[in-house]
């Protein structure tokens, strides 16, 4: 397939992954209740990876590999027990520095936190399709394995750009310490479900457990109320923890030992 007709094909699959997040997100929105939009957001997410899954066997002529269901419970639960670590190694450095501390604990909305976790569930099915399960993909199987991780990091990065808060350190940051551990990651298990699930994790305990503000967003109700003090060098300041150095350090150490073990592999 000629270069340029390989970059449409590869542009248009990236728009239609755009519409389908954008409709998820709306849909998700409009619904009123907390539990209801609990139950739509699961159920949205499952279309979104029947819609892939779709998508890779017509347009692509071969299942999708990348979905396989006997590996749906263990590889997205590895992912989100490894996203857990991550992030609870990163408030321990804070802590450690005198840069988090605990103020309260406790909500008296816990509907709302159950609501992010699922709410964050479809943020990481959408986005690890789009990233990984197309753009990465695609890459690597055209271009090889170096360049569609840092291309598919690069892009994921600094598509972070237009939240509130956002500079060129949070998107280079992203980059690092996100872009390339979930690119690894997938290349490694060879499924989406452990890259979704270190996403998830990470999306959910960063800002409804340990109370920071995810992507320059407010998550919402958090179980730990923290005051976070200290240059935003250290603390990511009010784009939240993806912009501290302690946690691009930390996911480049993560993100290495995946590299080395898919180049093992």
């Amino acid at each position: 397939m000629p270069v340029w007709k390989w970059i449409l094909l590869l542009l248009a699959s990236l728009v239609l992954c755009f519409l389908m997040y954008g409709f998820h997100q709306l849909l998700v929105d409009k619904v009123p209740t907390v539990w209801l939009r609990c139950l739509v957001a699961t159920a949205s997410s499952a279309v979104m990876l029947l819609l892939y899954a779709l998508f890779v066997r017509w347009f692509e002529r071969h299942p999708a590999q990348d979905l396989p269901l006997p590996r749906l419970a263990p590889d997205t639960g590895k992912g989100f027990l490894i996203g857990i670590l991550y992030f609870v190694v990163v408030v321990g450095v804070m802590w450690l520095c005198g840069l988090y501390k605990v103020t309260s604990m406790g909500t008296d909305q816990p509907e709302m936190v159950v609501s992010a976790f699922f709410l964050f569930l479809g943020v990481g099915v959408a986005e690890e399709i789009m990233f990984r399960g197309v753009l990465f993909r695609w890459l690597d199987e055209k271009w090889g394995f170096t360049i569609a991780l840092v291309v598919s990091a690069l892009l994921f990065g600094f598509m972070h750009m237009g939240q509130p808060n956002a500079t060129w350190w949070s998107s280079v940051a992203i980059a690092i310490e996100a872009g390339l551990l979930l690119g690894a990651a997938y290349k490694w298990s060879g499924t989406l479900w452990l890259p979704i699930g270190i996403h998830w994790a990470w999306n959910f305990f960063q800002g409804n457990v340990f109370g920071f503000a995810v992507s320059g967003s407010d998550a919402g109700v958090a179980l730990l109320h923290p005051a976070v003090e200290g240059p935003e060098l250290l603390t990511g300041g009010p784009f939240g923890a993806e912009a501290s150095v302690i946690s691009v350090i930390l996911g480049l150490l993560l993100s290495g030992w995946f590299i080395m073990k898919v180049v093992k592999k």
